[in-house]
């Protein structure tokens, strides 16, 4: 086929709005359009033609890394079209494929992203570890960039963020910001957060808490009072909380349930549905950590959590998935066919919309 030029390709993502570009062997370019995957109307891809695309963008480090470790994270930036997170990965008899992710080159603001008025009082935490939590593609890089945005505007601080790329970069307005690349510049998400508690940072960005002793590091630096926003793959708060206590073994647990008793903040559980009319409408569960949910936390009765977040929630400002999604149904902004088929509770949902 003929050569398609890998940035001709990119500004399909801006030109139609999506969020991703797929290159696959035996398929069509496609790109995502709120959620959902579009053929672009052209020709086929084989593995030389991704090849010999996606290779134009990398230097010889990457290649080397590319092809040892057969996949690789790097974020790319073109001034005439937009800044992009990039993954290469290998298929079947060795084709190489990829997939684009667009970064707003401009920051978003929490009043843009019509986010929980809660969040903003949650950027003025002096300490305590705030979660973000989500499926792929739900919009945690958005939301924590809005959040250190809002700091950024307000607050004279160091930021420090560890992140495998750096995705959003923002300029110093207030605060200082020191990006860091995991592979780049630090070895992993543990080592840069380990030796960023040396370099005098208020805030503490940790793109994503991989393992046990990202984690442990993590709630240390919330109990020695640092502001830490961190990620996982979670779906719900209660989840969140149950993953990090697994994490660990045995005797262990007891120990990361008093840390986390203390040292936890907030555990916001994100996910994006479709808006009807076209976009997509994030929906936020909010966990509070207050004395009664430290407590459950502390004395291992984790099952409780949830009904404790239904309480008083004007007061504490929690509110779970159900909730928000019984908001936006009564905003019409939501299908209940799409709310049912994206809830943690889909029973309790029904119960409330009588489907």
């Amino acid at each position: 086929m003929p050569s398609i030029n890998i940035k001709a390709l990119l500004k399909n993502i801006v030109a139609y709005k999506a969020s991703d570009l797929h290159l696959v062997s035996r398929s069509e370019p496609q790109i995502r359009i709120d959620g959902k995957l579009v053929a672009l109307d052209m020709e086929k891809l084989n593995g030389k033609d991704i090849e010999e695309m996606c290779y134009t963008l990398l230097t010889d480090k990457q290649k080397k890394v590319l092809e040892e470790n057969k996949e690789l994270d790097f974020a790319i930036m073109f001034p005439d079209i937009g800044r992009f997170r990039a993954n290469y990965y290998y298929t079947m008899n060795g084709e190489l494929a990829a997939a684009f992710r667009i970064i707003p080159i401009e920051i978003p603001s929490l009043d843009s992203l019509n986010a929980p008025s809660i969040f903003k009082d949650l950027t003025k935490k002096e300490k305590g570890l705030i979660l973000v939590t989500g499926p792929t593609g739900s919009g945690k890089s958005t939301t924590l960039a809005a959040m250190l945005n809002e700091i950024n505007e307000t607050e004279h601080k160091h930021i420090i963020t560890i992140e495998d790329p750096v995705e959003f970069v923002h300029e110093n307005k207030k605060a200082l910001f020191s990006h860091r690349n995991v592979g780049d510049d630090t070895k992993s998400f543990a080592n840069g957060l380990k030796f960023s508690l040396r370099e005098d940072p208020d805030v503490i960005l940790v793109g994503e808490m991989r393992d046990r002793e990202t984690i442990s590091t993590a709630i240390t630096a919330a109990e020695t009072g640092h502001l830490v926003f961190g990620t996982l793959h979670t779906n719900s708060a209660v989840q969140t909380v149950n993953r990090i206590v697994d994490s660990f073994e045995g005797p262990e647990q007891i120990q990361v349930r008093s840390m986390l008793a203390t040292s936890l903040y907030a555990v916001i559980s994100q996910s994006l549905l479709p808006r009807i009319g076209g976009g997509r409408v994030a929906i936020h569960e909010i966990l509070i950590n207050n004395s009664a949910i430290s407590n459950l936390i502390r004395e291992n009765k984790l099952h409780q959590i949830y009904s404790q977040m239904q309480l008083n929630q004007s007061k504490t400002g929690m509110s779970t998935q159900t909730q928000s999604m019984l908001k936006f149904l009564k905003q019409n902004l939501i299908t209940k066919d799409d709310a049912i088929r994206y809830s943690t509770q889909p029973q309790e949902l029904i119960n409330h919309i009588g489907v």
